[in-house]
């Protein structure tokens, strides 16, 4: 590089600083998850949400939304032109999400058992009553997707119909960082330590997964501060990474040793509260969306799901993307979000 052109790099780089560092001048908070909800019920630290609707909904049967314990549910609704929520709201449903709270150490002996038949039942017969239904729908994404089957196979009276999204189910794979790297960690030692898994932990061990993602992730951001707008949404995407709960120790122990190392689900193996979970249970309609290109939960731990269950009407759906982008991409809100309703809205009397 001769020095005229190193010269004219470095202005050019100097000044992108500049504009850049106005524009988050400029930038007085970061929200996300600004579609208006009312908080209609709650459980120790587990919040219920229903989204306020400006007309009545033109389906019969609410959805409830389960995300996963490990990340908030705020990435549905990451920011008004992108989210999932406001989506299916506009599609004519009436939506519910859970809140599962921010455990502490006082949480260590929260079990899945208790997530399953304790704190989803009650939220489950909360939206029933509510909306004077027999069943709802149920929609559980990742972590949140694997106890929402689990709870479809030991609850099937009260469900309707059940969507999974970049769920995993079968945890023999070896596709993601992820699965190979559990299969050898002593939980017990972790969880007797921690009590409940410190967010930063979980989070520390995220980024290793993809080292280089970090680099280049603030490498482009310098890129993107001219544009106010674009500096935002990378913001928006910064704190839903950091806002990170702890996991209650007991829910973690079982969920890491029976399924990621032991992958009892599938195998039929797993017990809650002295009930074998059996996949052939899920007897009503499920649709299954996996993301191609997800390197957290690899399309090779979501797509077994299909060939287990009880029902006949069930349906995989390949969405070509990563594991956020099912849920922000320009292609979930065109394509993604409008199949998911029209599964529901056919299957709905």
């Amino acid at each position: 590089m001769s020095h005229h052109n190193a010269i004219q790099e470095w202005s050019e780089t100097s000044a992108k600083m500049v504009t850049g560092y106005d524009n988050l001048l400029k930038i007085d908070k970061v929200e996300v998850a600004t579609t208006p909800k009312t908080l209609v019920h709650q459980v120790d630290k587990v919040t219920l949400y229903r989204y306020v609707r400006e007309t009545p909904a033109k389906f019969n049967t609410p959805i409830l939304i389960s995300y996963a314990l490990v990340n908030r549910h705020d990435m549905l609704d990451i920011q008004p032109d992108r989210s999932f929520v406001r989506n299916l709201l506009a599609q004519g449903f009436d939506v519910y999400i859970i809140d599962w709270g921010y455990p502490t150490k006082a949480d260590k002996y929260v079990t899945m058992n208790d997530y399953v038949n304790w704190y989803l039942n009650d939220l489950v017969d909360f939206v029933r009553k509510n909306n004077k239904v027999e069943k709802v729908n149920l929609m559980g994404i990742c972590q949140g997707g694997t106890l929402s089957v689990i709870y479809s196979c030991l609850h099937n009276d009260k469900i309707k119909n059940l969507v999974t999204l970049v769920t995993p189910i079968d945890f023999s794979t070896n596709d993601g960082l992820l699965f190979r790297w559990s299969k050898n960690i002593n939980f017990d030692r972790l969880v007797d330590t921690y009590g409940a898994i410190p967010g930063d932990f979980m989070n520390n061990g995220f980024a290793m997964l993809k080292p280089m993602m970090r680099v280049s992730k603030y490498m482009g951001v310098l890129d993107i501060m001219q544009d106010k707008e674009k500096v935002l949404n990378f913001l928006r995407m910064e704190k839903w990474i950091n806002d990170s709960p702890a996991q209650a120790g007991e829910c973690y122990r079982q969920f890491m040793k029976d399924l990621y190392q032991g992958n009892k689900l599938i195998k039929g193996e797993l017990v809650l509260d002295g009930q074998t979970v059996s996949l052939k249970n899920l007897d009503m309609p499920l649709m299954n969306i996996y993301a191609a290109e997800d390197h957290l939960v690899p399309p090779s731990a979501t797509i077994p799901l299909n060939d287990h269950v009880g029902t006949k009407d069930n349906e995989l759906y390949k969405f070509p993307g990563g594991h956020i982008g099912v849920f922000v991409g320009g292609r979930s809100q065109k394509e993604l979000a409008p199949a998911v309703a029209k599964f529901l809205g056919a299957r709905d009397n």
